[in-house]
């Protein structure tokens, strides 16, 4: 599906209560003492972030036709932060157009899940993260499986994604292990309610979903620890730029910062993930 739709984002199309300050067990990614300044943003005509809609909870179509999700309630909030949001504006597009759209100066930033490769830093500059999707084990409640899991997997089964980068990490990090590929989550998830499989590993933000939802029956929950494995799973969900905005990434840094410190993004976190997968 083709899809161009452009939302300005003012303070009236902000929905919810305020964000306010929760606990959770969301991570920091700042150093509280590490100093990031503000740029002056009174020359900027226009901040436009494009992203996609096919990539729930981050970006989607909600009921009503609008634009939602994750990502799109953080522009909401960097906007905010730092007084901008007059100028702010937020286009779907497929992901194919998104670095052309960058590129060709019809926006000033991406935000659907880029990754920072070698290739793409010759051109583009990035935030720092704000939000790491770390690998998880999962399993039946009260499975005995505790860390060091590296020793508890021994003689168990583990499901994973056939192919997947989660299959790749579990073969490197527990190469006695013993893993089975799966050529569907559905198919997995069913072996693990039928405890044909010990545990499965795989996408904690994923697996999340899934044991909130009605089709686990409250069946299922983590256990261990999180594998961050940037050097397979990458640095994380940034915020893309070109070089020639580098500004803008410095407010939007600055915007983070300003925001962890506040616990808006802890807040925003589990508004979309309400089993927290850290």
């Amino acid at each position: 599906m083709h899809i161009r739709t452009i939302v300005f984002l003012t303070l009236s199309l902000v929905t919810g209560a305020p964000l306010a300050a929760i606990a959770s067990d969301f991570p920091h990614y700042w150093d509280g003492r590490e100093h990031v300044s503000k740029p002056d943003l009174s020359t900027v005509e226009r901040i436009r972030f494009v992203t996609t809609v096919d990539y729930p909870p981050f970006n989607f179509i909600d009921s009503t036709g609008r634009i939602s999700g994750f990502n799109i309630d953080l522009v909401r909030a960097i906007c905010d932060e730092l007084n901008v949001t007059a100028i702010c504006q937020i286009e779907a597009r497929p992901w194919n157009e998104l670095q052309p759209t960058l590129e060709n100066g019809e926006a000033e930033a991406i935000i659907a899940g880029l990754k920072p490769t070698a290739a793409l830093r010759e051109k583009y500059i990035f935030t720092a993260p704000y939000m790491r999707l770390p690998a998880r084990f999962m399993a039946v409640k009260n499975t005995p499986l505790q860390e060091p899991l590296a020793d508890a997997l021994d003689k168990k089964t583990v499901g994973v994604i056939a192919g997947s980068v989660h299959q790749a990490i579990f073969a490197d990090y527990f190469p006695k292990g013993h893993w089975v590929g799966y050529p569907s989550r559905d198919l997995m998830f069913k072996d693990l309610q039928a405890k044909k499989i010990d545990a499965i590993f795989g996408d904690g933000s994923d697996l999340s979903f899934w044991i909130g939802s009605p089709e686990a029956g409250n069946c299922c929950a983590f256990i261990g620890g999180l594998y961050s494995a940037p050097q397979f799973l990458g640095d994380g969900m940034v915020i893309a730029a070109t070089l020639e905005n580098s500004k803008l990434i410095e407010a939007f840094n600055f915007a983070l910062k300003a925001m962890e410190a506040k616990g808006t993004i802890s807040e925003l976190y589990l508004r979309y993930f309400p089993v927290d997968f850290y």
